[in-house]
């Protein structure tokens, strides 16, 4: 059986996003607030128009799927449609949004969640698109579509981590909010992909996807040449600055595969708590010391990039001093992240078997 069109276009329209979205950030990092026609904004509007596209096509020939408004055809083809929609509605409110209020201060503006509500779309699309060929299919077809949801459930885990960027920047990584809110995004993605999937490692080939992105994004970029646009400058730009290098979300996807494996027989109540609180706790003991780490003379290099800062950020920040933001409330904002995590996974093994269902 070969892999459908459909499943190819899914995958691309994601990756274009991701790449996009990350090339993106880091040209409002290294560059500034530009014009909309830049390569990044082209990139992420592609993927909504691929995706747009191939889903238009589906509904036009739908000879199976769901009825909407009298037209027929794939779940993941009238998601990718309303997403690539919304994607394109967000481009002139954003381009007006600049021009009345100036630069974004926050990566969530009101027009940048707008474009994020998109591209949520057109990820779902993709991954559902893909599952009702996977759960249909058998032997080693079934197989290779089962690598290409894990493949595209890596970017959405990648993309989703790139949002909530800010609350885990190194200078914070001391504080209970990070983990909570690494914990409101981390265990629903990896569990719900892990719970859909057949792979006894599928949430490690999520974090892996994540991690190896991430880092080879930290060496590669610096390569490009590029200079602020716009003032004030602070820091001495030659070159496009990167995101943070990954944070070890590898450590609790191995956890809970292996707690999966071993508690495969429970039922979701019992088995959201536990997978939360391995989520949880295997990722501070492995993140807190690694900050610690990364604010450290010895990640001032290529490899891990902590000496790489957007032309915006002033010497005396915390970031830039190589100094972590202090928590008084730590104990109790551990506690919330914990509760964060296992709601996550429970939503996460719920998904998943919803996951498990898709046909069409």
């Amino acid at each position: 059986m070969r892999v459908p069109v459909a499943v190819w276009t899914s995958l691309a329209s994601v990756s274009c996003i991701l790449i996009g979205t990350y090339w993106d950030i880091s040209w409002h990092m290294s560059i500034g607030r530009d014009s909309f026609w830049t390569p990044a904004h082209l990139l992420i509007q592609l993927g909504g128009i691929i995706a747009g596209t191939a889903g238009a096509v589906l509904i036009l020939v739908g000879r199976r799927g769901i009825t909407v408004w009298g037209f027929r055809g794939p779940l993941g083809a009238f998601l990718g449609a309303w997403g690539a929609a919304t994607m394109v509605v967000s481009a002139p409110f954003d381009n007006w949004w600049h021009n009345a209020y100036g630069l974004d201060v926050k990566i969530l503006s009101p027009p940048h969640a707008v474009l994020t509500l998109g591209i949520l779309g057109v990820a779902i699309a993709g991954v559902v698109l893909v599952l009702a060929q996977m759960n249909r299919a058998t032997g080693a077809a079934r197989t290779r579509l089962a690598w290409i949801v894990l493949l595209i459930g890596g970017e959405i885990l990648t993309l989703s981590m790139i949002a909530i960027l800010e609350e885990t920047f190194r200078s914070n990584l001391h504080r209970a909010e990070s983990y909570r809110a690494v914990a409101l995004v981390g265990p629903a993605f990896l569990v719900a992909f892990s719970r859909a999937s057949d792979h006894r490692w599928a949430a490690t080939i999520l974090a892996t996807f994540y991690t190896v992105f991430m880092a080879a994004m930290v060496w590669l970029f610096p390569l490009f040449p590029a200079q602020p646009k716009l003032g004030p400058v602070y820091q001495n730009i030659t070159h496009f600055i990167p995101l943070e290098f990954p944070v070890l979300l590898i450590v609790p996807a191995i956890a809970i595969d292996l707690v999966r494996a071993r508690l495969a027989t429970w039922s979701r109540w019992r088995l959201a708590p536990v997978l939360g609180a391995t989520f949880l706790v295997t990722f501070v003991a492995a993140e807190w010391p690694f900050a610690t780490f990364m604010q450290s003379p010895a990640a001032e290099n290529a490899f891990f990039g902590s000496d790489y800062f957007a032309y915006f950020m002033q010497p005396g920040w915390k970031l830039t001093q190589h100094q972590f933001f202090t928590d008084d409330h730590l104990v109790t904002g551990m506690i919330y992240a914990l509760l964060a995590a296992i709601v996550t996974s429970w939503i996460g093994l719920r998904v998943g078997d919803a996951m498990r269902t898709v046909r069409r």
